[in-house]
């Protein structure tokens, strides 16, 4: 039996990840060790190989098969657009993806005036714009904090991930209009799919019964 391999998004999204696995019963007792400074945990009892990466990067390991599964946020899979399988909500990570600035912005949002787009999601801001709201806009890519770009007059409008709203009130700015809902999700390599179709069925159906709580 060849090891199935996952790769998990860094940071909370695999803490809460492997929360939910070991419900389940799978456990990978090396990545709970703080200070390992291994890049691949095993689980050789179920075959199962585990590494973290950075968001970005899981739907590449994916799409080309280094891993056969990833956990990732739903905003990183329509910013990257690799091929693979969305498979699961997970349900955890839950925000949105949204439009935000000043108030006084949102006519021209309505208006379809052209205005500069400020974001570190470039694709996602483009279809949001492009073919649901048929609005040319211009847009800039930051990768620093957002909120500032409309603050400091670089663009008339932000698209970032809003989870609680506090930091653009702190700064005078709010939601206009939301792209969409997020949350972490699991995606699969489609020759994994096929080749290991059993296997990923099974934890798929083990997992949606702990999730369907």
């Amino acid at each position: 039996m060849r090891y199935l391999t996952f790769a998990l998004g860094k940071g909370r999204l695999a803490h809460q990840t492997l929360e939910l696995f070991e419900k389940i019963g799978i456990t990978c007792e090396e990545m709970k060790d703080k200070d390992s400074r291994k890049l691949i945990f095993v689980n050789e009892d179920l075959k199962l190989r585990f590494f973290l990466a950075k968001g970005p990067d899981v739907p590449t390991y994916v799409e080309y098969g280094a891993a056969d599964i990833g956990v990732v946020g739903k905003d990183t899979i329509l910013e990257e657009g690799r091929k693979v399988h969305e498979v699961l909500d997970l349900g955890y990570g839950k925000c949105k993806m949204c439009v935000c600035g000043y108030k006084d912005a949102a006519p021209l949002l309505q208006h379809h005036e052209l205005i500069r787009v400020a974001t570190k999601y470039p694709n996602i801001a483009k279809d949001y714009f492009y073919n649901t709201k048929h609005q040319t806009v211009e847009i800039i890519k930051l990768n620093g904090s957002i909120e500032l770009a409309p603050i400091v007059g670089l663009s008339e409008v932000i698209v970032d991930i809003v989870e609680t709203g506090s930091t653009l009130k702190e700064n005078g700015l709010e939601v206009l209009e939301e792209v969409c809902p997020l949350s972490a999700r699991m995606i699969v390599n489609p020759v994994s799919m096929r080749m290991e179709n059993e296997r990923i069925k099974s934890l798929l159906t083990q997992l949606r019964g702990q999730i369907n709580l």
